[in-house]
């Protein structure tokens, strides 16, 4: 008798704390959120996954000195995990977040990850929020909202990115463009938008090249060929070629040669490649004859500002992409929304935090709880993707990357700077 009363009372210890979520004791008798991070630190996406793992650290000693300020006795503890933007492996890691007691995650990165872990998630009632994903919900495999409702997206979806890559390549003159793209879901949901809003402004896609994605060339002649051939005999001033890619592309780039026609035109990327530090090492010179002009969100408040000087002054770095900026928004909002489903359930509940981080981006977003994101206006359409959105045009220049121009949402026109 005595052993199955030992038995039960050890399933009921088991049982409290799973229904307990991310939640534990600290030393000091504080109760612990435990928030699961899915980046990509040596992968092709590394330049942004080593700023967000950054970042994050800062987000945490904030979000604990606002819930101190509040009475909410609550630590947070990041649990990272590198994806090295594998859509396998990171599968792999957050089944590890789970083992771990993460019901709250920041991540993953790239699309093609979120499509890879989404049937985990949502049959594990995980709550995760990416900071850059932003491919188009259908081409991910979700039906529906509700398919998707424990996933949210800090980003728009690529729609409005097709818009500003086409609007950007008409107000600059091109009228010809050759398309190479990246062979998954993101690349392919991105180079279809694209495609459909360059060809409704009249602009001619001569082809439209796709390359593998696991693994990505290592040799890129072949695509260096198709490159020329469709480029050949075309005017410079007004042909562009678009890259839709990751960090590849930087290889790609210091494989074509120094004299090859192909620096004659304009390039033009995407968020996957803005701001990329890998292309300043291996082919600068070639970028900045090209521009590899390169779309992103783009979304910074005054708040912005304090937080990359931190960042500054801890040593992190000087440079702070949009995406490391919309991870600390994403870990905000999650963690704040985490606490207050704590404080009025008294353990994890999946729809609930769901709730309160849409009726919190609001809230978030005009002040309520004392401060206000560093990327500007936060709200989530049906999806659980962020509703609208300006994009930023960066390109390579002699003193590496910089922004030269903003593509406005509102009325589709460019300010350049």
């Amino acid at each position: 008798m005595k052993k199955l009363f030992v038995i039960f009372l050890s399933l009921f210890i088991v049982l409290a704390t799973f229904l307990s979520g991310c939640t534990g004791t600290g030393e000091s008798g504080e109760k612990v959120i435990k928030v699961g991070v899915l980046t990509d630190l040596s992968g092709d996406l590394s330049t942004d996954g080593r700023q967000i793992n950054n970042i994050l650290k800062i987000a945490k000693d904030n979000v604990e000195q606002y819930l101190k300020e509040k009475g909410l006795n609550y630590k947070v503890e990041l649990y990272v995990e590198d994806t090295q933007t594998n859509p396998s492996l990171c599968l792999q890691k957050v089944q590890n977040l789970k083992a771990q007691g993460c019901n709250l995650i920041i991540g993953p990165l790239s699309s093609s990850e979120v499509k890879n872990i989404k049937n985990f998630v949502m049959s594990n009632k995980l709550v995760i929020i990416s900071p850059s994903s932003t491919a188009i919900p259908q081409l991910l495999g979700f039906a529906s909202p509700e398919d998707k409702k424990y996933i949210f997206r800090i980003v728009p979806n690529d729609n409005f990115q097709g818009k500003a890559i086409a609007g950007e390549l008409k107000d600059m003159g091109i009228k010809n463009v050759v398309v190479l793209y990246r062979d998954d879901a993101w690349g392919q949901g991105l180079e279809s938008a694209a495609v459909t809003n360059m060809k409704n402004l009249g602009i001619n896609v001569i082809a439209e090249i796709k390359y593998p994605s696991q693994p990505t060339p290592s040799d890129w002649s072949p695509y260096i060929q198709k490159l020329l051939d469709y480029t050949k005999g075309k005017d410079a001033k007004d042909t562009g070629i678009l890259a839709i890619g990751f960090g590849e592309l930087a290889t790609l780039m210091s494989q074509i040669p120094d004299n090859s026609p192909l620096l004659n035109y304009k390039w033009f990327g995407s968020d996957g490649f803005a701001m990329n530090e890998n292309i300043l090492k291996v082919a600068k010179a070639k970028g900045e004859k090209v521009g590899f002009y390169s779309t992103v969100f783009y979304g910074k408040s005054k708040e912005a500002e304090k937080i990359v000087e931190e960042y500054r002054k801890r040593g992190y770095g000087e440079e702070v992409g949009q995406y490391a900026l919309c991870a600390y928004d994403a870990f905000m909002l999650g963690v704040i929304s985490y606490a207050e489903m704590l404080k009025e359930k008294g353990s994890y509940d999946p729809d609930l935090l769901s709730k309160l981080i849409k009726e919190n981006a609001v809230k978030y977003s005009n002040g309520d709880f004392g401060f206000k994101p560093v990327t500007g206006y936060i709200e989530f359409n049906e999806w659980n993707d962020r509703a609208t959105g300006d994009y930023g045009i960066y390109a390579i220049t002699k003193d590496g990357w910089k922004l030269v121009g903003i593509w406005h949402y509102k009325d589709g026109k460019i300010e350049w700077l």
